[in-house]
């Protein structure tokens, strides 16, 4: 068979088409630049799997967990025309490089495309860590061959997310609700919160009492803060633990009596500064950011969630304006470093850049490989200035910050002084009172005349001391009081994580990647087991539910220690040191005294349900985690007053935006007092017999009949039916009727409504009679209010009243107008963005029946639940239609009958 003749084409395929593009530019002619578009096959669901595998050892997962763990994959459905081109593309080429991202998803990725493809071409693995000229010619210098230890260490990790999912979630299903799912990093970062959550709950307030007060010198005043009384120093927040007992010892707790008291005595006294302490100050610049640092910085600064951060880093880096944006590392390298000094000193001068270049190694646990810090892309970075234009505004605050904490990491440590002045009398009373005050000056702002780090909400009642300059005063100096007063304070419970406080816990116990927070972050948001309540991530009580379930049963697999021991098994198998077959085989099937994940869930025993969804809130009340969300329910039965007969337990709904520490016993007690009856008797239909009751349900109140369950006697009495031998069948359980119910109209209440009115109510939709071509109209109560029926043609009507008055003429003649559409207010637009760049339509956020959702009147998305309507942005907005557009319109599944088989010919 004769050779194929060489074309000179070399085929390079990266993942995403935008970095398709920017490479294109950089590589030249002779190359074509193709997108997979992210992974092109994957585990299916087992489903999903062929017939004869799905009662073999693959079914369960897609993954033969008998044969050394080996994945069945398949090339997702939208994925096979891609590589079908792919494959038409390679067939023309001479050579095929797999330019994906260098971690260990982008190494996998090459790997897949290696397998589908079965190139008979040579095969180069390219990476680059920026997408520059410079960069991508270097990486044509250093090609290699794809890491097999890194794809081994991504097929663990996915397999493992696969055995953990499916055998945990079914758990969950059946004893706290369908539809919940548990994940290994996802359930430890809910567990993390709820556990927050737990002590801001047991926590117990403690109140202390100082002083303030204002003092001058010839050279100025300034404000102090009482340190100390009679040599003991003053109980702070800090003296005091989550159960409000003070534990320091030799401290003056001081009461409002005490404090005030002291204050009063303090007015007259004669104060004299007692001890001027200064100390020099040193500062050093923060380290380049990290994939961790960044969107923990970026969610402090520009108000931006994990998710949207690493969306908008992966279009600056796509684009070629900053380095790979997921990365363990703060190394810069030597091209940057010499970059982001020469920068520095052209923009603030050379005595803000130190003699010696800075070195900065990472700090997180288990640093994972990777390449160089998050910086400005290129060998000599754009200003912030010079792409202003080329970028959104989301991308350009983005860039400002990466390129401000860039050139600061290379520049001179902030210099000044710090004073602290002691000053204090004795009081009337005869107690000594020493008051402090404290303020650092700044000399040389060094790298702080380029960026200042950001800081997370922490405990504690100490004032910032930075830039406060004090008077020059010396020891024995005179000084004149005024304003002093009694200050009281209440100790504060743990603050809430936010995004950016999560991020740094998870990245500092080691737990999961720093690539895969923003993702993990958002899930657990998706999921409902987690919310926003401002920036603060607030559990609900579904997750409590899931977290005490996992940490009982699953003991191990919520724990902080053995998940970030799992990150370092996976590291040792991107390393080559350890094998993934034989480290899973060990993960589910256990080994010696070691139990398996297997053999855990085989042997779960008994799990109570109703104990595992039930949170005692005070005597007497518990809450429960139903059906239909969190509810609360005393345990003390109650007594109908009329009939001295005891009844259901008295229940309450829990508003869904009380916050579960907010839940206190008096809260419990006031929803319980204040709770509307679970459920009135109205009296009996006379035409029925069935009792009519009004309740109050989740979606509000209604009425419905009660019908009663048959009795032994007329079940016995149900015909039998035979099987063709003349034997009996069992007796099939009765279909239950189901009740006529009615929606109280906004007017009524469960209190008020009457048995009339409920017959009403459950009467509709009402038949007004029908057209001159015999359709039927009917007039009934919906969703958006009161309207008539004909056959598909629905029109709105006044108001709910109307349901029972409304003749047929008057209908009629409703019906001869011709139909508006919108006749009702329009609703203004929740948020506006301004044109679609595609559609060139106006982009809004309306309200929908399943939330808000963003459109430009052609192409419909939902916000996702972890964005909130105040954080969402023109970038995102336009981004996420641009994926609704991409995916094309959804594929409805129809179901058809197989053909009926033609009897054979009779010969």
């Amino acid at each position: 068979m004769p050779s194929k003749a060489k074309t000179g084409k070399k085929l390079v395929i990266v993942e995403s088409p935008a970095k398709s593009k920017t490479i294109a530019k950089y590589l030249g002619e002779g190359f074509i630049v193709e997108a997979s578009i992210g992974h092109i096959r994957d585990l299916p669901q087992p489903s999903e799997l062929p017939a004869e595998l799905k009662k073999t050892s693959v079914g369960k997962f897609a993954v033969d967990v008998e044969n050394g763990f080996k994945p069945y994959y398949v090339v997702s459905p939208d994925k096979k025309k891609k590589v079908a081109e792919l494959k038409a593309q390679l067939k023309d080429a001479d050579a095929l490089y797999l330019a994906t991202d260098g971690d260990r998803e982008g190494e996998a990725i090459a790997w897949h495309l290696l397998e589908v493809l079965k190139p008979k071409v040579p095969v180069y693995r390219m990476t680059f860590g920026e997408i520059t000229k410079e960069a991508i010619h270097r990486a044509m210098d250093n090609l290699r061959d794809v890491d097999a230890a890194l794809v081994d260490a991504q097929e663990t990790r996915r397999i493992l997310d696969r055995l953990y999912g499916y055998e945990i979630s079914p758990v969950l299903w059946r004893k706290v609700a369908r539809g919940l799912s548990a994940g290994r990093v996802q359930s430890v970062v809910t567990r993390m919160v709820v556990d927050r959550e737990r002590e801001r709950m047991a926590f117990k307030s403690a109140s202390y009492w100082d002083l303030t007060g204002q003092f001058g010198a010839d050279s100025g005043s300034f404000k102090a803060k009482l340190a100390a009384v009679d040599g003991a120093k003053v109980a702070t927040g800090r003296d005091f633990n989550d159960d409000g007992e003070l534990t320091s010892r030799n401290v003056a707790h001081l009461n409002e009596e005490l404090a005030t008291s002291l204050a009063a005595a303090l007015q007259d006294a004669d104060f004299r500064v007692r001890s001027v302490d200064t100390k020099p100050y040193t500062r050093r610049p923060a380290a380049p950011f990290t994939t961790s640092t960044l969107q923990q910085e970026a969610g402090r600064k520009l108000r931006f969630s994990s998710k949207s951060t690493m969306q908008v880093a992966q279009r600056l880096y796509e684009n070629g304006y900053i380095t790979y944006m997921r990365t363990d590392s703060s190394a810069l390298s030597d091209e940057a470093v010499t970059a982001a000094r020469r920068q520095a000193s052209e923009l603030y001068g050379p005595e803000y850049v130190p003699q010696s270049p800075r070195v900065y190694t990472s700090k997180a646990a288990n640093a994972q490989e990777a390449h160089e810090a998050i910086r400005p892309a290129g060998d000599s970075f754009r200003t912030p200035a010079q792409v202003a234009k080329q970028l959104s505004g989301d991308e350009f605050r983005l860039y400002e910050l990466i390129w401000k904490r860039t050139v600061a990491s290379q520049m001179g440590d902030a210099k000044g002084s710090t004073a602290t002045i002691r000053l204090g009398a004795v009081a009337s009373d005869g107690r000594d009172a020493e008051f402090s005050a404290a303020g650092t000056v700044i000399t040389f702002p060094g790298f702080l005349a380029a960026y200042e780090e950001g800081k997370d909400e922490s405990r504690g009642d100490d004032e910032s001391e930075e830039a406060r300059r004090l008077p020059n005063v010396a020891k024995d100096d005179s000084l004149t009081a005024s304003d002093i007063i009694a200050v009281g304070h209440e100790t504060s419970p743990p603050p809430r994580f936010t995004e950016a406080s999560l991020t740094a816990e998870l990245e500092k116990k080691g737990i999961g990647r720093p690539s895969t927070y923003a993702s993990t972050i958002s899930t657990i948001q998706d999921r409902g087991y987690v919310r926003k309540q401002g920036s603060a991530l607030v559990p609900s009580w579904i997750a409590f539910s899931v977290i005490r379930l996992l940490e009982q049963h699953f003991t191990d697999y919520v724990d902080y220690e053995f998940t970030a021991d799992m990150e370092g098994d996976l590291d040792k198998i991107a390393n080559g040191q350890a094998v993934g077959a034989a480290w899973l085989k060990h993960f589910y099937y256990g080994e010696d005294a070691d139990p398996g994940l297997l053999s855990i869930v085989n042997n779960l025993g008994e799990i109570d349900a109703r104990e595992i969804n039930s949170v005692p809130i005070a005597d007497g009340i518990t809450l429960r985690v139903g059906k239909f969300g969190p509810y609360l329910e005393s345990s003390v039965p109650t007594v109908d007053p009329k009939t001295g007969e005891v009844v259901e337990s008295a229940r309450a709904n829990v508003p869904e935006d009380l916050a579960p520490d907010e839940l206190t016993a008096a809260k419990a007690v006031e929803l319980m007092e204040t709770a509307a009856p679970e459920e009135r008797v109205l009296g009996a239909d006379p035409h029925t017999g069935h009792t009519v009751v009004a309740k109050n349900g989740r979606y509000g109140a209604y009425v419905t009949e009660v019908i009663p369950e048959m009795t032994e006697e007329q079940l016995a009495n149900q015909p039998v039916e035979y099987y063709k031998n003349g034997k009996p069948k069992p007796p099939k359980k009765p279909v239950k009727a189901k009740p006529r119910t009615g929606s109280l109209f906004a007017s009524m209440s469960v209190d008020t409504i009457t048995l009339d009115e409920a017959l009403q109510l459950m009467s509709l939709p009402r038949v007004l009679g029908q057209d001159a071509e015999g359709n039927p109209i009917t007039v009934q109560n919906g969703r958006f209010g009161p309207y008539l029926k004909k056959g598909t043609d629905s029109r709105s009507i006044g108001s709910e009243e109307e349901i029972f008055t409304i003749t047929l003429e008057q209908a009629l003649e409703i019906y001869s107008q011709p139909k508006q559409r919108g006749a009702r207010a329009a609703v203004p637009p929740l948020a506006e963005f301004g044109p679609d760049p595609v559609s060139e339509k106006n982009i809004v956020v309306k309200e929908g029946r399943f939330g808000p959702y963003i459109t430009d009147g052609v192409t419909n998305i939902t916000v996702p639940r972890s964005t909130s309507l105040e954080e969402l942005t023109r970038e995102q907005a336009v981004e996420l239609l641009a994926e609704k557009r991409a995916k094309g319109p959804v594929k409805r599944t129809t179901t058809r009958k197989a053909p009926a088989k033609k009897a054979a010919a009779k010969k």
